[in-house]
């Protein structure tokens, strides 16, 4: 039986490394694993998807590195593959599993709910393996989690990642492409609308490929946060670390230039009724008195969470009814500050020093293509949305080393619509991430001959 060949080309100027490249043929063909050979000799594994397109089809994803135009030509079934995404020994005792793609190192971990960043779900280690540096050491920070509308002060601050854990579904693993869902159930928070909700992430990481692709899924919910009607859109945010006085990305950028506010009135405001509390002689619970141990070195440089857990619902430190008095007197003196005049939009045609911003924090307007980079080492992370989320927040916090990038927009009312896919690239791409970003957006095209 003759088998099409398949035409792969390139819009854009340029050689792809390692694209990942998905093809159906109208063949029911047996096997896992497959050889194909490109119109320049070099030969290339595809590994047969478990779910066809259609019956009696048969659907491949295949990697190939090419400039302008190439030709693949399925060979012949083969037995195992020499090389491709291996596993490794994980770090991590909720890890589900370590992956050496051929260019990342990451960590997925299942979470364990104990409502700490050490507890949460994600990648929760990652790095470049030509690079050797873990963007997350320390296993206390994580890539993927998502937040608004649940992480809000109008619900009781309930945090997806670290208050719940996920079940992990293998949807495809092979030497080619790991596809995984997590799946899972956010506790319920004060907010009647937003309870019993239930979610999945879909991950996918191709072998030698400089970028991973995910797809948030979230049970239809309709709330009001920041005084805004919030539709099915929720926050994700992938977070980074490298140690109190150092960030591992110095600069932010939104593509063809940044409109800008800096400050973040919300967390000043968050932090000194932490402090008002702490001032008090009230100790509700013995849960309060531990995070107030906790905080005796400070608030500038303690970890985001002490912040906020003292009025999370799920903890228990305070009362409900002392949660909404409290978070109500936060939520009303931010929503007059981010209506206020002082704080003026700005555009920057180059990167954004974001540690020089007022709260070391910057809010962005909407982009699909943005950048997170330190321009003397190199590194980049860029990331591209088939949508553009209404807001970003962006934090690189040189007194604790924390690096963050969420779809939310000012007292963290969420924007980035649900079902919405993420590509995300890291590498030395602080000279070129344009050009890395505008693939993300428009991959080759994949016709037969």
């Amino acid at each position: 039986m003759a088998l099409p060949t398949v035409v792969i080309t390139d819009p854009l100027p340029g050689y792809r490394i390692n694209e990942p490249l998905t093809f159906t043929v109208d063949a029911a063909l047996e096997g896992d694993l497959w050889t194909a050979r490109t119109d320049t000799g070099d030969e290339v594994l595809c590994q047969r998807l478990t779910v066809p397109a259609a019956p009696e089809h048969t659907t491949f994803v295949a990697v190939v590195s090419f400039e302008q135009r190439a030709e693949l030509t399925l060979t012949a079934p083969v037995e195992s593959a020499h090389g491709g995404i291996r596993r490794r020994e994980p770090r991590e005792q909720d890890a589900f599993v370590r992956l050496d793609t051929g260019y990342f190192d990451l960590e997925m971990c299942t979470g364990t709910a104990r409502g700490t960043g050490a507890s949460k779900w994600g990648l929760r280690h990652f790095g470049a393996l030509a690079e050797g540096v873990d963007l997350l050491p320390s296993g206390d920070n994580a890539i993927g989690g998502f937040y608004g509308p649940f992480f809000t002060p109008e619900n009781g601050l309930i945090n997806p990642p670290e208050h719940t854990t996920v079940d992990i579904e293998v949807i495809e693993q092979g030497p080619v492409l790991h596809h995984y869902r997590m799946h899972g159930t956010v506790p319920d928070g004060l907010l009647h609308e937003l309870r019993g909700k239930k979610f999945s992430i879909d991950w996918k990481f191709t072998y030698g490929t400089p970028f991973f692709t995910r797809t948030y899924r979230v049970d239809d919910f309709r709330t009001v946060i920041n005084g805004r009607s919030v539709i099915n859109k929720i926050t994700v945010g992938d977070e980074f670390e490298s140690g109190t006085g150092d960030v591992v990305f110095t600069r932010f950028e939104a593509y063809d230039g940044t409109r800008y506010r800096a400050g973040d009135p919300y967390a000043e405001e968050l932090k000194s009724a932490v402090g008002r509390l702490l001032a008090s002689q009230t100790s509700p619970t013995k849960k309060f008195e531990a995070f107030k141990s906790l905080l005796t070195d400070g608030l500038e440089t303690a970890h985001w969470d002490l912040y906020w857990r003292l009025f999370s619902t799920w903890e228990d430190a305070l009362p409900d009814a002392d949660i909404r008095e409290c978070l109500d007197e936060v939520m009303t003196a931010s929503h007059v500050r981010a209506d206020l005049n002082d704080r003026p939009w700005m555009f920057a045609r180059d990167g954004v020093d974001v540690s020089a911003a007022p709260d070391e924090t910057v809010f962005v307007g909407p982009a699909t293509k943005t950048v997170e980079y330190h321009p003397r080492h190199g590194r980049a992370m860029i990331w591209w949305t088939s949508q553009a989320p209404g807001a970003f927040q962006i934090v690189q916090r040189r007194q604790s080393g924390w690096v963050n990038w969420g779809t939310n927009g000012e007292n963290e009312c969420p924007e980035l619509p649900v079902g919405v896919e993420i590509k995300t690239a890291y590498g030395p791409f602080a000279e070129t991430w344009t050009t890395v970003a505008d693939r993300l957006e428009t991959p080759p095209r994949v016709t037969f001959s």
